[in-house]
């Protein structure tokens, strides 16, 4: 053992080490209990752990998956639209009219329902975070035992080991890796770590394992020093439609008090109000320009879904994904774990030359060559289980092998080696990669079973070191000779043809990007129904960046693919104006999920996987995305129709109060009118409508296509309401006559465009709308003859009321089909003239 390594592992340099650490600028946090060298076998007592944990040197997670109870509670009641209405009702009761202050029931409802369902949805999300925390080994009074990374303290002694994210800063004990460092300093090559260097929360492990022991704890460690600095500098990233709305929301929030000033002044002087009802008809317009249910459905209708979503097991670490779900019309996929089981199992061995490695002496390298490295992924596992752990295996254990150094698997050069005493080396791996230029004629005699769509890893020998003179890992082809090949079955996953049918038939296109063989996965990716599977690429080839664009849009089966490839292939898909989804399990894919829209990890896979995709699937069933994806589709098409019914009142409110502007004539609705009309026609039925399955594609962009289709109710509201107007003015109505007659024209206005977004109609859609048809007659005839009047300030009808409301009426649906009409139109051509080259 070099002296230096048995330095650190007996604990004599660590003091040194940990000093250094200190001197780079550590936290004041460390002067409480002087950092330690524990002993490597022996690791901390249960005593320094309590102290540790108690004096605030544990690694909790500082960047939560959820806000705080408190967050949740202020986000809901503290907001610019609150305070607005809560300066309406002070402005109401200043004046006396304090019945006319119904709008805080909703404001004091919507409140309510937000915090609870915000507060469910973070109980589901907490749960499922709890589940799928990272677990790491760690050497405690001398025992390894398993524990999350959040119990871990500072001084810990912790392994890890190949797909194992370093979770904590920490130096290299004893043992050695790869790590990838990417994720943090943009640099894709891995790094080798020996004892005495230094390992960066935050990477990942790529290759090897080691013992080592943290020096920065939560938020401490430099990933958390990251994150903080990044989120004070950078706001946090929106979805396309919560981006649409904030800037919907700032609009409106930025005219609101001007138009509020003029609205008052107008009324007061053109339209002669008293004071008293200038302020009433001026909170009752601007009562009609706050969309205060829009935002509050939004933030309801995505807590349910990750909620539904918890329920199948698929904790959402980023909620604006939900959203990228619904638009995503590409996703990439790795082979092992995604298409086929996780597992793998040795089918056969074949051997190349049997003469001079006849299949005894390749048994007995293969036992050997598998007890000198750990099992740390699928493949290495199916292959330690053949040569080394079964019964027949056994027989094959000799001396003649023993094993010296060790150059483990990495996904960069998708081989490992063993020299053996006596400097025989041998490697194991892709053959591609291990002869190059030469892999051709292997590769061409490979194909009876990569047809089948097994792996085929290739058994070599090689004169002298695997590694350069810098000694990081090197092949010279021309020194190798073939010895076998290793023959790989992985099993289709039963539900995968019918999962992927179903990406087909919804117009999503899959891309399978794999480090396997192109023709192995070609042939696994049309046995599981992928459309257009034939079309495969070595990515060995793609050895320039314009060879790799002009491909993503080419191929369908991606094989021999880097790291850096896939993250490549990603970039160049969404550079093309794709949404892309990525899903992964493994170290190699951790670049590729990070760049893509939506990363999506199996929970089966390694830690860094699961730690930077935006959703994991705790039970790593690849069947469960199709529900996940409709999931997505459904809340982002209801808000759709459901946010164009708030929109339909807002741009009613908005043009109707800017022609008051400039026309003498009183606002035409009271407050607590529009209250119960926006609760018959738009809160009630679009909380409702919200919730129905809708696993339509998503098209276009969501503010756009909201306002096309609100704008025909608003529009019609308007002119519906001029016409009100101007038989008021004729006739000479009294202002408890308008107030009358407008609630009815409103609420006619309303259905009809309930019943026109609802269509194509189906039972439930129909029963909303009957239901919502009834609540409104019921207003009609109950209300003015009822103790409600005095409340909602609807008087009894008259003979000219009724004429004039059921003429206004009859015109309703009239008038918004040739509205929508219109606007379909007009849409169509704007699409078209955009899209003209």
């Amino acid at each position: 053992m070099p002296s230096k390594l048995k330095q650190f592992i007996d604990g004599e340099d660590m003091s040194v080490i940990l000093r250094q650490e200190e001197d780079l600028g550590a936290a004041d946090s460390y002067r409480t209990i002087p950092a330690v060298s524990a002993p490597l076998e022996q690791g901390l007592s249960a005593a320094e752990v309590a102290e540790r944990k108690q004096n605030g040197y544990a690694n909790v997670n500082t960047d939560k998956s959820s806000r705080s109870v408190s967050d949740i509670v202020k986000s809901n009641v503290f907001t610019y639209f609150n305070g607005i209405f809560i300066v309406l009702a002070v402005l109401m009761f200043s004046v006396g009219a304090w019945r006319n202050t119904m709008f805080l029931v909703v404001v004091f409802t919507n409140a309510l329902i937000g915090i609870v369902q915000e507060l469910r949805s973070k109980a589901a999300v907490d749960k499922l975070t709890i589940l799928a925390e990272g677990k790491v080994t760690v050497i405690r009074d001398g025992r390894k035992a398993k524990v999350p990374t959040s119990e871990l303290v500072r001084d810990d002694i912790v392994e890890f080991k190949n797909g194992d994210q370093i979770c904590a800063d920490a130096v290299v004990r004893a043992g050695e890796v790869a790590v990838n460092e990417a994720l943090l300093t943009g640099e894709s090559d891995a790094i080798q770590k020996l004892p005495g260097d230094s390992l960066k929360s935050g990477s990942s492990c790529t290759a090897g394992r080691c013992y080592a022991q943290l020096t920065r704890v939560g938020k401490e460690s430099y990933a958390s020093r990251l994150t903080a600095e990044a989120k004070s500098n950078v706001s946090a990233t929106k979805s396309e439609m919560m981006l649409s709305l904030d800037k919907l929301i700032k609009f409106i929030g930025i005219i609101l008090v001007p138009m509020g000033i003029a609205l008052f002044f107008s009324q007061k002087t053109k339209a002669d109000l008293p004071t008293a009802d200038a302020i009433i008809s001026t909170v009752s317009a601007l009562i009609g320009m706050i969309p205060e249910g829009l935002y509050l459905l939004t933030s309801v209708a995505l807590a349910l879904s990750v909620m539904r979503l918890s329920r199948r097991k698929v904790l959402v670490r980023d909620m604006n994904c939900v959203e990228t779900l619904a638009r995503v019309d590409t996703l990439c996929v790795d082979k092992t774990g995604t298409i086929t089981e996780p597992g793998m199992d040795v089918d056969e061995l074949v051997c190349l030359d049997p003469e001079r490695f006849p299949e005894d002496l390749v048994r007995e390298m293969l036992y050997a060559y598998y007890g000198s490295m750990e099992a740390d992924n699928d493949t290495a596992v199916a292959m330690n289980a053949y040569f080394r752990e079964s019964d027949d295996a056994k027989a094959y254990a000799s001396a003649r092998f023993r094993p010296g150094k060790v150059v483990p698997f990495s996904s960069e050069t998708k081989w490992s080696a063993v020299t053996f005493e006596g400097n025989d080396t041998f490697l194991i791996g892709a053959p591609e990669f291990i002869l190059k230029e030469h892999a051709p004629i292997v590769t061409e005699y490979a194909k009876p079973w990569t047809s089948k769509g097994m792996r085929v890893l290739l058994v070599a020998y090689h004169k002298g070191p695997v590694t350069d003179a810098t000694g990081a890992p090197y092949v010279d082809p021309y020194r190798v000779e073939p010895v076998a090949f290793v023959c790989i079955l992985n099993r289709i996953r039963n539900q995968a043809p019918e999962t992927f049918s179903y990406f087909a038939e919804q117009g999503v296109t899959v891309k399978v990007i794999s480090g396997d063989n192109p023709v192995t996965v070609s042939n696994v990716a049309r046995q599981a129904n992928i459309a257009n599977a034939e079309d495969y690429v070595d990515a060995t080839t793609l050895d320039t960046p314009e060879k790799l664009q002009k491909a993503a849009s080419q191929y369908t089966v991606f094989g021999r693919v880097t790291p850096q490839q896939k993250l490549a292939l990603v970039k160049a898909l969404k550079g093309e104006g794709h949404t892309v989804a990525m899903t992964g399990d493994g170290v190699n894919d951790v670049l590729a999920l990070k760049e893509a829209d939506c990363g999506i990890a199996m929970a089966s896979g390694s830690q860094a996987a699961s730690q930077i995709s935006k959703l994991v699937l705790l039970d790593s069933d690849f069947a469960s995305m199709p529900s996940i994806v409709a999931e997505g589709r459904q809340v982002i098409n209801n808000i759709q129709r459901s946010a164009s019914l708030f929109l339909v009142k807002n741009i009613f409110s908005f043009l109707f109060s800017i022609l008051t502007l400039f026309i003498a004539f009183p606002y035409p609705l009271l407050s607590n009118q529009m209250s119960i009309i926006s609760g018959l026609t738009i809160g009630i039925p679009g909380f409702f409508l919200a919730l129905q399955p809708n696993a339509t594609p998503i098209r276009g962009r969501f503010l756009p296509n909201v306002l096309f289709k609100a704008a025909p109710g608003g529009l019609t509201d308007v002119l519906l309401l001029l016409g009100v107007e101007f038989f008021a003015f004729v006739f000479r109505f009294e202002n408890p006559e308008l107030y009358s007659v407008s609630p009815v024209v409103m609420l006619a206005v309303g259905v009809t465009f309930l019943y026109m977004i609802s269509r194509p109609m189906d039972r439930y859609r129909l029963v909303i709308w009957a239901l919502m048809t009834v609540a409104s007659l019921a207003m009609i005839l109950i209300v003015p003859y009822s103790p409600l009047r005095e409340w909602l300030y609807m008087e009894p009808m008259t003979g000219r009321t009724v004429l004039v409301s059921l003429l206004f009426v009859v015109l309703a649906y009239p008038t918004m089909w040739v509205l929508m009409f219109l606007f379909d139109r007009g849409r169509k051509l704007i699409e078209n003239f955009s899209n003209r080259p």
